[in-house]
């Protein structure tokens, strides 16, 4: 654990001071969000806070590989996870020419698809499943290229797509990259496996990015992460959950929290779970502009959820936390429930947590709604 800790503070330490730099990098460039209708930032703010975060993420890698528990690892630890780097970096350049020039949708999901081909090419892919009763399901290449192919690049788009608020990506990606470190760490201590995975390794790494990052962006920001970085952090968690398929052993998930059908489909259902605000904005989205508007679902609108927030009288900032809420709801509910199955006081906890959120949600809006006329001069 200590090692991780120490991971992930680099990451932090490391994405932290180079944002600084990619902000002067991005003002010199041009590279600057300028304001448009569909925006809520009132001024140009630059771009190129995925390339901090790439930075971050390549420091806490060369240290992880220094770390005498680490570095005593499988080699096939730091080998994935030097590919999902690689990776990252081709689909972070991608953004980079994007924040420079507004590359059009489908040269971004070119891009998209060919970082998730480099990943299926290296053996990063679903593997097998196993059900309530033991039985092991193994994909055959076809089945297995197409479900990592489609689950990378729905996560990339989600994240892209949630990117809407100061703060509101980096925020929902970290919550998520914790939750599952938590879900992989306990998985590999309940079960008595070595604690050097690439998974744990690239999430702890992950949300120690993202907050270092988060410093300079959280409302008002001073610096974007662009598609670049939007792009970047959804690649790393999605190939992060794919490495777990292929590093153990088929019995694995079922002894950890017994043999539930939520356990049986933790590789497919811990990202959809962890990452089910960007995922429902973007299924949304794509109904909303495809079906009922007839239009290209990559169009930009200004109808996503973190928009609904301040519609209904949200500040900037509580928009932000309370989709933090929401992210952290569904994360941390689906590691706790599918690591510790029928106790209540996880349970207790989630449902506390659940009324809280809602109430922030909903109540609040309403509570602090001015009414007209009461302070009028007469």
């Amino acid at each position: 654990m200590r090692e991780y800790l120490l991971v992930f503070l680099v990451a932090t330490a490391v994405t932290y001071l180079l944002t600084v730099i990619a902000r002067e990098i991005a003002l010199r460039t041009g590279a600057v969000a300028r304001v448009r209708d569909r925006d809520v930032h009132a001024e140009p703010v630059p771009y190129f806070g995925g390339l901090a975060m790439l930075g971050g993420l390549l420091a806490a890698y060369v240290v992880a590989r220094q770390l005498p528990f680490l570095s005593e690892s499988e080699s096939f630890v730091f080998r994935d996870a030097g590919v999902v780097l690689i990776a990252g970096t081709l689909l972070c350049a991608v953004g980079v020419l994007d924040d420079l020039f507004e590359l059009d949708a489908l040269t971004k999901l070119g891009g998209q698809v060919l970082a998730a081909a480099l990943l299926i090419a290296s053996g990063i892919q679903f593997v097998f499943f196993t059900w309530t009763d033991g039985q092991v399901f193994s994909l055959d290449p076809l089945q297995s290229a197409l479900l990592t192919g489609l689950l990378v690049v729905t996560t990339v788009n989600a994240v892209n797509f949630v990117d809407g608020l100061d703060g509101l990506a980096g925020g929902v990606v970290a919550i998520g990259a914790l939750s599952f470190f938590l879900f992989c760490y306990q998985l590999t201590r309940i079960n008595e496996l070595t604690r050097a995975t690439t998974a744990a390794l690239l999430s702890a790494a992950l949300a120690g990015a993202c907050i270092g990052f988060l410093i300079h962006n959280f409302h008002p920001a001073r610096v974007f992460m662009g598609d670049s970085g939007s792009m970047l952090i959804g690649l790393v968690f999605s190939a992060s959950v794919v490495t777990l398929s292929g590093q153990f052993s088929a019995n694995a998930f079922g002894t950890a929290s017994g043999s539930s059908l939520l356990t049986t489909l933790l590789p497919i259902a811990l990202p959809v779970f962890i990452l089910v605000v960007p995922l429902m904005d973007l299924f949304l989205a794509v109904v909303r502009r495809g079906w009922f508007d007839l239009r290209s679902p990559f169009s930009p609108d200004k109808l996503h959820l973190h928009h609904r927030l301040l519609e209904i009288g949200h500040s900037h900032r509580r928009a932000v936390l309370i989709m933090w809420l929401w992210a952290a709801l569904a994360s941390l509910g689906t590691v706790l429930v599918s690591l510790y199955p029928g106790r209540m006081v996880v349970w207790a906890f989630l449902g506390a947590m659940a009324l809280v959120t809602v109430v922030l949600t909903f109540l609040i809006p309403i509570v602090r709604k001015p009414r007209i006329g009461v302070l009028q001069d007469p």
